[in-house]
């Protein structure tokens, strides 16, 4: 259980470095790897908030992993402050804009994330 724990330990903090990444980038670096162009986002699906869907999978899914791999307040704590934190800083980073769709989404993927996490919990007991 012990490399397990490592292991999602492990892939937690690559999604942290790779959403920091992602989203301190001044454009859009993954628009920039399909598209060749920085000001394209790219949509996972198609829907009607647009790319703000690509920020509930990500929240999501970083949220799972962070609460299976530490599940304290702090980290909870830390989860919602980073969502919040880096979508506004998107005010001054050059070619990103802060977009209330992207916070909306951040909020629902964390929550979205928690859920799956406190399922886990009652279905296979505590981490």
């Amino acid at each position: 259980m012990g490399q397990i724990k490592h292991l999602i330990s492990l892939i937690y903090k690559t999604l942290v470095l790779l959403l920091l990444i992602l989203y301190l980038f001044p454009g859009s670096l993954i628009g920039w790897l399909l598209y060749g162009d920085l000001g394209q986002q790219p949509e996972i699906i198609k829907n009607p908030i647009g790319t703000s869907i690509n920020h509930l999978f990500y929240f999501g899914l970083l949220t799972l992993v962070g609460l299976l791999s530490n599940s304290t307040k702090k980290n909870v704590l830390f989860l919602i402050s980073l969502s919040v934190v880096l979508e506004i800083l998107h005010f001054v980073i050059p070619n990103r804009a802060f977009e209330f769709y992207d916070l909306l989404a951040n909020t629902l993927g964390f929550i979205i994330g928690y859920l799956f996490y406190k399922i886990y919990q009652i279905t296979y007991g505590k981490v």
